[in-house]
């Protein structure tokens, strides 16, 4: 599983003062926190610094650089933000993210191209997120087909067929989780991710909704996703279904994981 560590978000409270202050060790105690936690890349993410989110991004991406080896997920829906800050990078990054709405597929699918990223594609278009099973899969091969077509390689290619929350859509995750089983059977070489917070919104508990569609995803073969790795339940729970289901050859990721500490 591909883990991609969401915590340095400026829509959460605590990152947005740090960037506002310019608190450096703040945003620097979350990259090792993470890092030390298992996560394969760090998310970066100023997107509620409306009008300055380019520069706002560009601190973030020098002050992680400087306390994790680990490359970035550049987190914009804008080419430009994207752009900017991509000479700064020590190591390609994966780029999150591009959707089939004209603005992100002109703007960013050259950036893609060009530097040889790794993608995030989400399943919505100019008409809007897909919420059936149907309509995901439907999208999912547009992306594909586009991508592919400028000469992405499959294996860049991580699909996000959306997971909204239950709270408001009670067959939000079956659609999402059949999507996922479908699109991987279609698309082989290809891989499904998932921002899976969004489908605990609303409710109590969220920790454990998040743990428990985790692992029904996995089942249906999501390989990536954008989660917490200091969350020590969910990342036990994603180590335990990902041997469970077959994918982890002898057992080795599950064992060094629990003598790591991170499994318990």
């Amino acid at each position: 599983m591909l883990i991609i560590a969401e915590r340095i978000n400026a829509s959460r409270k605590q990152i947005a003062q740090a960037i506002t202050a310019g608190d450096r060790a703040f945003i620097q105690g979350e990259a090792k926190a993470q890092t030390q936690a298992g996560a394969h890349y760090i998310d970066v993410n100023a997107g509620t610094f409306v009008g300055e989110e380019a520069d706002k991004l560009k601190w973030i991406v020098e002050a992680v650089q400087e306390v994790t080896e680990l490359p970035l997920s550049i987190d914009s829906p804008d080419a430009e933000v994207i752009k900017a800050v991509m000479p700064l990078l020590k190591k390609t990054p994966l780029i999150n993210s591009i959707t089939l709405e004209p603005s992100r597929i002109e703007g960013i699918l050259p950036l893609v191209v060009e530097h040889k990223t790794k993608v995030i594609a989400l399943c919505q278009s100019g008409h809007g997120s897909a919420e059936t099973t149907e309509r995901k899969v439907a999208l999912a091969g547009q992306l594909v087909e586009k991508l592919t077509g400028a000469g992405v390689p499959l294996d860049d290619i991580y699909i996000d067929p959306l997971v909204f929350p239950l709270s408001t859509n009670p067959q939000s995750a079956n659609a999402t989780l059949n999507a996922i089983g479908e699109i991987m059977k279609k698309f082989p070489g290809a891989h499904t991710i998932c921002g899976l917070t969004n489908v605990s919104y609303g409710l109590p508990a969220r920790k454990l909704v998040n743990r428990a569609f985790l692992a029904a995803a996995i089942t249906n073969g999501l390989d990536s996703a954008i989660i917490d790795p200091t969350d020590k339940f969910l990342y036990a729970m994603m180590k335990v279904v990902t041997l469970i289901v077959g994918k982890d050859d002898f057992c080795m990721d599950y064992i060094r994981a629990f003598r790591d500490g991170r499994v318990e």
